[in-house]
């Protein structure tokens, strides 16, 4: 293998984002406020030709030539018929992002991010 093979192969392995999130919204809002989420920040993004299925690209980041995710939307999962998405990409600056969509799925679903605009959510006090 070439030193920059070796290096690219490092830089992917470095900048990898794996996680798992549990929503309660329904499959396809998921899938459609991924979409918009990182098309919002300049990533393109669509439907695969895999059903449930969400694919993010990016350009040239640090020796990386590009960067992808992709995210994988299962529903009715479990006793509680939820949302199960899978994350997974890598790159420096879409890790990031990726953590903040999935950080956005905990908070409060996926009506209250995407109209949140860029993750900007106010924490909730606990009452009393």
């Amino acid at each position: 293998m070439s030193d920059e093979r070796i290096r690219v192969t490092a830089e992917m392995s470095r900048t990898a984002f794996q996680r798992k999130v549990v929503s309660r919204a329904p499959a396809n809002e998921v899938m459609d406020a991924a979409v918009a989420f990182f098309k919002e920040r300049g990533y393109r993004s669509g439907r695969t030709g895999r059903p449930n299925q969400v694919f993010v690209m990016g350009g040239r980041e640090g020796i990386l030539p590009r960067v992808t995710a992709e995210i994988l939307v299962q529903a009715n999962v479990g006793k509680g018929k939820v949302t199960m998405v899978t994350i997974s990409g890598f790159g420096e600056g879409l890790s990031v992002h990726l953590a903040e969509y999935a950080a956005s799925l905990r908070v409060g679903g996926t009506r209250r991010s995407v109209d949140a605009g860029a993750g900007e959510t106010a924490p909730t006090e606990p009452e009393g």
